[in-house]
């Protein structure tokens, strides 16, 4: 859509106009693929899309990781990165959400943001009554930086609270981060899904677990009765924060 319908006001594609609309198109006009990840692709013969989208996946994979993967996903026209899910009557496997930034944010600023992003995980999880073990964290830096990271951790406790699955986000940020390269993609997923109240129970002294499970709960009754932004953290009237610009979106585009 940001090929064609930024030109043109309103666009089409359909897988089967994958082929035609997507795959002329150079690599580093999507997202994700910076000079330097450019630079690299360019190496291995990859220059287009289509080119991008005919390479061996495995090869992929074990050059570029969980990126590489996506890259490829994308040339196909299809993102996996905000949600890993299963939308079968298998179940839903994972809650994620994701953002493609406006503009270059610095490891500061991002913090915010992805505080908001967990606040939208967590609150889908809660809706569900599930709870979860494995927490992920994806980075994409600016074109001019390319590459970023995605990363994962699992908790012995599983839960849906914001702030634990914000503390392990942020421990998976300072430790992947490389410091100093601007950031405009970032998503956050829950996965290892168990229903509420089934996982292990562990009692703590210094922490009212109880409390902080109950703060969530009445947050989004909050929402669900006076709308989205009835009652937002002070972090999302930031210039961080991305969840008063989203409220504004319908389908990523301003309504």
């Amino acid at each position: 859509m940001d090929l064609h319908s930024k030109k043109v006001g309103i666009a089409e594609c359909t897988y089967e106009d994958v082929e035609q609309k997507l795959w002329p198109f150079p690599i580093e006009d999507i997202w994700g693929i910076g000079s330097r990840m450019k630079k690299n692709l360019n190496r291995m013969g990859i220059t287009t899309l289509g080119q991008l989208a005919n390479y061996n996946l495995e090869h992929l994979k074990k050059r570029f990781g969980i990126m590489g993967e996506q890259l490829y996903w994308h040339a196909w026209g299809v993102d996996l990165s905000p949600v890993f899910g299963n939308f079968t009557k298998q179940g839903q496997k994972g809650f994620g959400h994701g953002i493609a930034l406006l503009r270059d944010y610095t490891g500061q600023e991002v913090a915010y943001c992805i505080l908001d992003l967990c606040e939208e995980v967590c609150r889908r999880a809660r809706t569900a009554n599930k709870t979860g073990r494995t927490i992920h964290l994806g980075i994409s830096y600016s074109k001019e930086s390319g590459g970023g990271f995605s990363r994962s951790r699992s908790i012995d406790i599983p839960t849906n609270v914001t702030i634990d699955v914000y503390h392990v986000c942020m421990q998976l940020f300072k430790e992947f981060y490389d410091g100093n390269s601007n950031i405009r993609h970032v998503y956050v997923t829950l996965t290892n899904l168990i229903d509420k109240g089934k996982g292990q129970v562990q009692l703590d002294l210094f922490e009212d677990r109880t409390k902080k499970n109950d703060i969530g709960y009445v947050m989004d009754a909050i929402r669900d009765k006076y709308g989205s932004t009835a009652i937002l953290r002070a972090s999302s009237y930031t210039e961080g924060g991305v969840t008063l610009d989203r409220s504004k979106k319908i389908g990523g585009h301003f309504a």
